[in-house]
């Protein structure tokens, strides 16, 4: 209890002679200082709402209109044609009895000018929100820009001069539209033409003709009705149905990993990793807490994203509910949650208000890996709760960790900034079988031992013991290019910015009368130890089943394929295509996440990247066509593949259309076979690509082996496939397959193999002095 004797402040003891008070100066100071952090923070958070607030204005620009019209009247016009006077004549009687006329003249010159300027405020909003509505510069052809876009893109940087804080764009960003109902069905229509035979199609046209005609047009007008209210009329719909409704385990099912640098490790000290790790994560969320963050834009362009995920990145938890979870988030937190050997810990990374140095942390984390006390009854595997379904979870909750110290403890790890795994293993690619060891080192950030990730954590990072590190991220608060970003702020500040000495610690220095980091402490009942093992059971038969495999594609990168004027990601979806024909010998429905945020609080859209377009050449590659009809057919496929895509990030895409008509006929009571059906079928091929949006951060030129593996996720369907891709620098793509081993038909390392042939043998095809040979149609067995 040394920890809790240390936060006294004061003590008082009565005796005869009256109160005997004994104040702890160091501790007073310590709530001093803490207190002037808060208010800090508080200052900070009214300045950056009122320089945002009359963003693309300055809070400058107003002295600018004041001095402009009272400049005007001193030369006796009257800029605002009698409002000062009007003004003027409805002043209180008070400021009448006590300012001269001149002085009365002044103060309404003064509200008009504030009147204006708020005016011109409003104004310039909404022509910043015209200019963003505009997408068509998206399906204009590189090199041929029209007059149009020309001139929108210049009034936008003149509109963007300003610097802007992170979230200055946010009430700029237009709504997300409702497209047509039948604009929706024709491209529905349209992508299940492939997939589907002729006695097929013709049902579902016929189904989709009865939907609309009968009950598609009255959840259109609720549709819409909800879009004029709603800032966005999906994103909540999509957070509560698609992800806190789930009943199932999170692990594997919905959260995703991230993974370290391919080649290097910056030190192979834990201790160290984890301080600098630690504190490079603090520092960005000390620049989302100031908005200090740049805005995130379309890669190329000025275009700016809705950045309202960042809003729950730390200090948030997903918490279980009988029917619903809840996501809790709070303002701030001093602390984070560190699991080791079994023990929890409530680790300070403050202290009198200043967050302590990497090298303070490693310290602080070093005493925790020293900490040789066991486990308490039941502590070691609680985190098993996290990981197995939902409703046990919340019952457990609700019934032992709603009061004394297991509610103490529990709030430690929820409320903490984020959840950190000290891992008693080595990851990475080494030793004799690296591949292999990638393989293993994504099933480890994917799912662990079960118990030793918080998995109801925005994010959990992991340090192994080697220094090799990771995340491990729950799905509902944000998509992956959010968490993409901050990982890559994080591995490019502990390598680049933070560093590490020859030995390979953390840099500074230590102030060594910090505090211990505490023990949570529990007191778990047989039935919480019983759950516990339930738990686990589950979680263990949905590990055990993932099968993952992660291999880096070295023979070409965008580099190469840009050369051919091809789309890099048109390129992998074709390839992919071309994949699963091969390993599976049909077409499937194909999930490529694409993202809204060109929308405020817009999320992400489905790309069906099984077109037509992409089946007409995969067909006609492995029937042995002629090159010049393969490369046709290609040149298709890859600018339908990027039609889709761009009419899914403008609003145009079909499932979120299709799944919020649904959400409205549940609502109504009202059931739709058509609806029913299209919700109902399989993604068997569900992919994502990460972005890499912070190049500057990372010289590859110089430091080629600091390349990020990206990160991936579990398979969406039982017989089917989870694939995703980074493309990194100029000659590398980086893929993460994962597959269920209960299934036959499916092998990740099988489809793995598949990926590689179909990229070769299309990088074959479409460069212009290959051999003439036809690429090779052959299955891989």
């Amino acid at each position: 209890m040394a920890e809790a004797h240390q936060a006294v402040a004061f003590q008082f003891t009565i005796t005869p002679e009256g109160i005997d008070l004994r104040l702890s100066y160091q501790a007073l100071n310590q709530i001093y200082l803490s207190g002037v952090r808060s208010w800090k923070k508080r200052v900070s958070r009214i300045r950056n709402r009122v320089i945002k607030g009359v963003y693309p204005a300055s809070p400058s620009s107003w002295l600018f209109v004041v001095i402009a019209i009272l400049a005007t009247m001193y030369m006796r016009s009257d800029p605002s044609m009698g409002l000062i006077a009007k003004i003027q004549q409805h002043l209180p009687l008070s400021l009448n009895v006590s300012l001269s006329t001149q002085g009365q003249t002044m103060l309404s010159a003064l509200v008009f000018s504030t009147l204006l300027w708020l005016s011109l405020i409003l104004a310039l909003r909404f022509c910043l929100k015209l200019l963003l509505s505009y997408h068509q510069w998206m399906f204009e052809q590189h090199g041929r820009v029209s007059n149009t876009t020309k001139v929108w893109v210049t009034l936008l940087r003149l509109l963007s001069s300003r610097k802007p804080l992170l979230y200055s764009y946010q009430t700029s960003l237009p709504h997300l539209p409702v497209p047509a109902i039948r604009d929706t069905l024709n491209r529905y229509l349209e992508t299940v033409r492939p997939l589907l035979t002729e006695p097929e199609f013709e049902r579902m046209t016929k189904l989709g003709n009865q939907f609309e005609s009968s009950l598609g047009n009255r959840l259109q007008r609720y549709l819409k009705l909800k879009a004029l209210w709603a800032t966005n009329y999906v994103s909540d719909w999509w957070e509560e149905f698609i992800y806190l409704r789930s009943r199932g385990p999170l692990m594997v099912n919905s959260n995703y990993y991230g993974m370290d640098f391919l080649y290097v490790t910056p030190t192979p000290l834990q201790a160290a990793r984890a301080g600098n790790t630690i504190a490079a994560l603090l520092m960005y969320r000390r620049k989302v807490n100031r908005e200090e963050l740049k805005p995130s834009r379309v890669p190329g362009t000025v275009i700016p994203l809705c950045a309202a995920q960042c809003e729950r990145m730390f200090n948030t938890t997903r918490t279980p509910g009988e029917e619903t979870d809840v996501l809790q988030h709070w303002q701030d937190s001093e602390f984070v949650a560190v699991y080791h050997k079994g023990r929890f810990f409530r680790l300070w990374v403050y202290r009198a208000g200043r967050l302590l140095c990497p090298r303070e942390i490693e310290f602080q984390v070093q005493r925790i890996l020293d900490e040789t006390s066991p486990p308490q009854t039941g502590e070691e595997k609680l985190g098993a709760l996290t990981a197995g379904d939902r409703v046990p979870w919340s019952h457990i909750r609700k019934q032992h960790f709603s009061s004394g110290i297991n509610k103490r403890s529990l709030d430690a790890i929820e409320r903490a900034a984020f959840f950190v795994t000290l891992d008693d293993e080595e990851q990475g690619m080494k030793g004799e079988d690296p591949v292999g060891n990638l393989d293993r080192y994504a099933k480890s950030l994917l799912h662990g031992k079960c118990y030793d990730r918080w998995f109801d954590k925005s994010f959990s990072i992991v340090i192994y013991k080697n220094g090799k590190s990771g995340l491990n991220a729950e799905h509902s608060w944000a998509d992956a290019p959010t968490v993409a970003h901050l990982w890559e702020y994080t591995l490019a500040t502990d390598a680049f910015q933070l560093g590490y000495t020859e030995d390979g610690h953390c840099k500074g220095e230590v102030d060594r009368s910090l505090p211990h980091p505490q023990r949570l402490h529990w007191d778990i009942p047989s039935e919480v130890e019983d759950q516990v093992h339930r738990s686990l059971a589950v979680a263990q038969v949905i590990a055990d089943d993932v099968d993952c495999h992660v291999f880096p594609f070295r023979d070409f990168g965008k580099g190469r394929i840009k050369k051919l004027r091809v789309s890099p990601d048109g390129f992998i979806q074709i390839s992919l295509q071309l994949a699963y024909y091969r390993d599976r010998g049909n077409f499937c429905l194909t999930y490529e996440a694409s993202m809204t945020r060109l929308f405020r609080e817009g999320r992400t859209e489905t790309v069906r990247s099984c077109s037509n377009e992409s089946s007409d050449f995969v067909k006609a590659l492995e029937r042995g066509e002629t090159r010049e009809q393969c490369r046709h057919l290609f040149k298709l496929a890859s600018e339908r593949h990027q039609n889709l895509y761009r009419m899914a990030m403008t609003g145009a895409g079909i499932d979120r259309h299709l799944f919020c008509l649904y959400v409205v006929s549940k609502y109504l009571g009202v059931e739709s076979p058509f609806l029913k059906e299209v919700l109902s079928e399989p993604w068997r091929l569900s992919t994502s690509q990460t972005p890499v949006q912070q190049m500057e951060l990372f010289d590859l030129k110089n430091h080629p082996d600091f390349v990020s593996l990206g990160g991936g996720f579990g398979p969406v369907a039982d017989d089917g496939y989870g694939v995703s891709y980074i493309i990194v620098g100029e000659d590398m793509i980086n893929f993460h397959v994962s597959s269920k081993r209960s299934c036959s038909d499916t092998d990740s390392h099988r489809f793995g193999a598949q990926i590689s042939k179909a990229l070769q043998d299309v990088m074959v095809l479409l460069t212009p002095d290959a051999k003439t040979s036809k690429p090779q149609s052959k299955k891989l067995l």
